[in-house]
């Protein structure tokens, strides 16, 4: 019988190209992931992977089982729902991964409201940015996460994951006051205020300007959109933000910031791992997030 421990790692090694990577993202050592993936292949009874030196690469058997692994794990997910919904109650942790402006502007009513409703439920919120969620889900680390991605920088669809769409927002230019900066283009002689490299955020400023016709030219780095705007207003350059960040709870514009609507759009949905869709705690969780959304 296959092994299911074994079955994820084999799933891992298809998403992170190397048992070096797979060994780090579950704190094995690479000898002992490579162990388990030869005792997977004396399981299936045949070979599952070529390996050359110290790469490695799918036989044809490996990657139908693969391809077959991802729905055995969704089905695992499928049952550990179902057994959590003849519970009389939600106990145990819910696991939250979110980027900065939503622990601060949605997170705080929803944790209140959650913890109300089911008082078992054991939450916890870790600040990732999106881009690490994926594969924080994938390794178990959170049971649900946002997720975000913009029109001109649309998400690959990940295949161990289901989404449920949460917010739709518009992108603005921040601007000090009198600037006269209200497109990007003009923007183009401007000091930025970007997010940190290998962010999304970071990612998205450079696409936008590069469409403009330009690079950024980067005077701070800064995550957290109160700051952004704080160094905006102190007439530090401009930036990139998004509508939670300037309409959402509890946030206000600085004196000296202006605002310019741009054509792009901000999506944000949440994320569990395939097949968790109808755990109560799941469930639970995105109810009391929408119902936080700001009135339109």
């Amino acid at each position: 019988m296959l092994d299911v421990r074994r079955l994820r790692l084999l799933c891992d090694l298809d998403r992170l190209g190397t048992i070096a990577a797979v060994a780090q993202a579950h704190s094995y050592t690479p000898s002992a992931v490579s162990q388990q993936l030869s005792t997977l292949e004396r399981e299936a009874g045949m070979a599952l992977l070529e390996r050359t030196g110290r790469r490695v690469t799918f036989t044809a058997a490996g990657r139908v089982l693969v391809a077959h692994a991802e729905t055995v794990l969704a089905a695992l997910e499928r049952t550990t729902s179902a057994l959590a919904a003849v519970s009389a109650q939600l106990t145990g942790p819910l696991r939250i991964g979110a980027f900065p402006t939503a622990v601060r502007t949605l997170l705080p009513r929803a944790l209140v409201s959650l913890g109300h409703d089911h008082p078992a439920l054991e939450l916890r919120v870790t600040e990732l940015d999106p881009a690490a969620v994926p594969r924080a889900l994938r390794e178990r680390q959170l049971d649900v996460g946002l997720l975000q991605d913009y029109d001109v920088a649309p998400a690959e669809p990940d295949p161990g994951l289901d989404t449920t769409p949460l917010l739709g927002e518009t992108v603005y230019l921040a601007a000090p006051a009198g600037a006269g900066t209200a497109t990007i283009p003009a923007a183009r002689d401007q000091p930025w205020i970007v997010a940190t490299p290998g962010t999304l955020c970071h990612t998205v400023t450079l696409q936008v300007c590069r469409a403009a016709g330009f690079t950024p030219r980067a005077r701070h780095q800064a995550d957290d959109f109160a700051t952004v705007l704080a160094l905006v207003a102190a007439g530090q350059g401009v930036s990139l933000v998004p509508e939670l960040a300037v309409a959402g709870p509890g946030t206000a514009v600085p004196p000296g910031v202006t605002l310019a609507a741009l054509p792009y759009r901000r999506r944000t949905s949440i994320a569990y791992r395939k097949g968790a869709a109808a755990h109560p705690a799941v469930t639970a969780f995105v109810a009391a997030l929408r119902g936080c959304l700001p009135r339109p």
